[in-house]
């Protein structure tokens, strides 16, 4: 991930020379606020359409910004959901090969997706469509992969629970059970407090058990599991025995059979969760690149939509990245402030009135256009 992850994307009116501007801007940022990184953002000449088309799609920007920003940090809080129970560190986050932080600061438009011919309000639908349905893509993929979680988990509370409640297959060998014609081996679980109760009075819970026949094959930190074996005839009078005494008999019948194919089954769903891990971190990586690109994208719509509605037309407005640090953005403010000189326009609302939300949800009160992107 970049190290910087909060980004400002502003646009500042030109008067004379876009040139000029930059180097202006580029002088006070190196003299009042030299560690603050400052790059050009490149906007493409765009249709304008409409004032009313402006406006109206200016209403829509903001909400749309949420979801496609809202996706990209859902992409990437899931990668790093995948990596930490891999146990392995978060890879860098790329768009195309390139680090997300430098497809930012050297944002170029794609031409071939997105014709700079084309109505700004079809460019951003077809942005929204995009990203819906990898968002879509993204829920689908999460719960085929959750589902295969909580099928182990389900199966690891059995295995690991205490044991009046767990799986007691994995337990028991062949030679603890002895089963004929007429002989039955139960298996009681014993609080660890009455084991001396049990041990004195299993024998006298009902007739026909066969003596010194009880034997302890586990113990938790609530309970041990004993065997019993006794003629099948008083089996039910000694479960109603043994659970007026407190003591638990649990129904068990030891299959080979069954318990090789549970082992079986848990072997397959532990190598679908590592596929489905490892298809879904891939996706994710993939998918994090193409949501950002649509995401820088719709900033340069909104930038250019904005700052024709700011600075009116014809178009003449110089667009930057900048990421200053928190102890220097009220210095970086009031420069890019001064460099507006005094801009009068109908759009502009001062601080005393409702402002209008930037990208993410950030209060715009200046007089240029600003949006605040973190990346993390």
């Amino acid at each position: 991930m970049a190290a910087t992850s909060r980004y400002w994307i502003v646009s500042l009116p030109v008067h004379a020379s876009a040139t000029t501007v930059w180097n202006r801007l580029r002088e006070s940022i190196s003299k009042h606020s030299f560690d603050t990184p400052l790059y050009r953002f490149n906007v493409p000449d765009l249709r304008v359409g409409t004032l009313d088309s402006l406006l109206a799609l200016s209403d829509d920007l903001a909400k749309s910004n949420a979801f496609i920003e809202g996706v990209t940090h859902k992409i990437r809080r899931q990668i790093e959901d995948l990596e930490k129970v891999s146990g392995v560190q978060v890879g860098s986050l790329t768009v195309d090969g390139v680090p997300v932080d430098s497809y930012l600061t050297r944002f170029v438009w794609d031409e071939g997706k997105y014709p700079t011919m084309s109505p700004l309000r079809e460019i951003v639908d077809s942005i929204h469509v995009q990203v819906a349905k990898i968002e879509d893509d993204l829920k689908i993929r999460v719960a085929e992969y959750s589902n295969i979680r909580s099928q182990l988990n389900a199966i690891n509370r059995k295995q690991s629970g205490s044991l009046a409640v767990r799986d007691l297959s994995n337990l028991v060998n062949p030679e603890d059970i002895v089963t004929s014609e007429h002989l039955v081996t139960l298996l009681a679980i014993v609080p660890k407090y009455s084991q001396k109760d049990w041990l004195s009075s299993y024998e006298t819970l009902t007739s026909y058990v066969v003596p010194r026949s009880t034997k302890k094959l586990h113990e938790d930190n609530e309970y041990a599991l004993y065997t019993v074996t006794l003629f099948q005839k008083v089996a039910d009078n000694f479960r109603n025995n043994a659970r007026e005494k407190g003591f638990q008999i649990r129904e068990f019948e030891y299959s080979p059979e069954a318990q090789e194919s549970r082992k079986q089954e848990f072997e397959k769903l532990l190598q679908d969760q590592d596929s489905k891990r490892s298809s879904l971190l891939q996706w994710c990586y993939a998918s994090y690149g193409e949501v950002f690109s649509s995401w820088m994208h719709f900033c340069a719509v909104r930038l250019f939509a904005e700052s024709i509605l700011r600075y009116g037309l014809p178009p003449s407005f110089l667009s930057a990245v900048l990421a200053p640090s928190g102890k220097s953005e009220k210095k970086v403010r009031s420069i890019l402030e001064e460099l507006c000189g005094n801009v009068n326009s109908s759009y502009w609302k001062s601080e005393d009135e409702v402002s209008v939300a930037g990208i993410g949800g950030e209060p715009e009160a200046f007089p240029y256009v600003s949006f605040t992107l973190n990346l993390v």
